[in-house]
């Protein structure tokens, strides 16, 4: 009887401490997209530049593969590439406008993907206007 007691009592501690450990782990092991806050604005037939960056938290160390997608009328360059944890935060995007692109707002969605672990996706407005 005393061990069946002993193993439960182990087995709630271990269960109790362990999982507070992996949740205070996995806080600082993320990161973040930071794109432009306000509306960027493309003349029709030009081009614009902006920066993306990466945000690590303090225990982040891995390499992350972003993604652009942006919709037609305007183009983006480059539309994919890998922040090495080495590297700088900072990527500068090229948002071109067609000459025949409509004037308005178009949505670009940026997608961080880690080598393990869950993507994650943020997207800023882009506003084309005329010359």
């Amino acid at each position: 009887m005393k061990i069946a007691i002993t193993i439960v009592m182990t087995l709630a501690l271990a269960s109790l401490f362990g999982c507070r450990r992996s949740e205070n782990a996995m806080k600082d092991e993320g990161f973040k997209i930071a794109v432009p806050t306000s509306n960027t604005e493309v003349k029709q037939g030009e081009l614009q530049t902006v920066v993306v960056s990466l945000q690590r938290d303090s225990l982040f160390k891995k390499d992350v593969k972003l993604q652009v997608k942006a919709p037609k009328g305007i183009s983006v360059e480059p539309t994919s590439f890998t922040v090495k944890a080495s590297d700088k935060p900072d990527v500068q995007l090229q948002i071109a406008a067609s000459k025949d692109a409509a004037i308005g707002e178009y949505s670009v969605v940026v997608t961080g993907t880690p080598g393990v672990g869950v993507p994650t996706s943020v997207g800023f407005t882009v506003k084309v206007i005329a010359p």
